[in-house]
């Protein structure tokens, strides 16, 4: 099989996963003119998976329907996905174009915020807005506990699994991931195979969870470089790694640089 990402708006990526015959898992389409730009090239749509109910991921579904009517949509249980055919949750398990996948509960960005993990040869993992490459989602419905929990949750998976994450934000990241551990060699590495990448034009996602385990400082809080400079931000020791977590992301929230 093979992914693509079909950019949408001005940082989303709309994830394609394709087989045999043009036959694709469509996953997140906040819009759908890349969808049926895709498929005037061949993509024929097998399915879509929703990982949250955000316009920006979901936004594209009745177009898709208008033109697919009987597109199976695999979304979480949310009453604010309307357009789901199927509701699922954490601990269910399926099987589409031949791949098994896991669903995992991954709240804290959304109440109802899901992953998509598919097993086997060349796994991967559709994590919506929770996990990004070197950085993580705001907090608009869930609390540190929450979103540090779910984030646990995905960094147990195996290294190999690639991350495909909703937004190409590792650049911004980067910069700020350099600000919290400026000596991570494996983090210095990351940011220069993405500036690369951006510099030639190519996509710079997906990246691997053994990447993100190694330079992603909100995979990283019981790192003692990590807890060493939220201690200076904070004046003294953090309180436990729940608070190290929501240090870091009340910190980004407001970082530029």
């Amino acid at each position: 099989m093979r992914l693509q990402a079909l950019p949408a708006f001005d940082d989303n990526y709309i994830w394609a996963w394709i087989g045999d015959g043009g036959r694709a898992l469509i996953v997140d389409p906040g819009q759908a003119e890349p969808v049926l730009a895709a498929a005037g090239q061949g993509l024929v749509p097998e399915a879509v998976l929703l990982t949250h109910h955000h316009g920006d991921h979901i936004g594209g579904v009745p177009e898709l329907l208008a033109r697919w009517p009987e597109l199976p949509v695999l979304a979480p249980d949310d009453e604010r996905i309307d357009a789901a055919t199927a509701r699922i949750g954490g601990g269910d398990t399926g099987e589409l174009l031949g791949r098994s996948f896991e669903v995992l509960a991954i709240p804290g960005h959304t109440r109802s915020h899901i992953a998509f993990h598919f097993k086997g040869d060349d796994p991967l993992l559709f994590c919506g807005d929770t996990l990004f490459s070197l950085g993580c989602g705001r907090m608009f419905e869930g609390t540190p506990a929450q979103m540090l929990a779910s984030l646990d949750r995905l960094a147990a998976l195996p290294g190999g699994v690639r991350v495909c994450c909703g937004h190409e934000y590792t650049l911004a990241n980067a910069r700020f991931a350099a600000a919290v551990e400026p000596g991570n060699a494996a983090l210095a590495a990351r940011s220069a195979e993405a500036a690369a990448l951006r510099e030639q034009g190519r996509p710079i996602l997906p990246s691997t969870l053994a990447q993100e385990r190694a330079a992603n400082p909100f995979l990283r809080v019981d790192e003692p470089a990590v807890k060493a400079t939220i201690a200076q931000r904070l004046g003294r020791e953090p309180e436990g790694r729940i608070e190290t977590f929501a240090e870091l992301r009340l910190w980004k929230d407001g970082f530029r640089a």
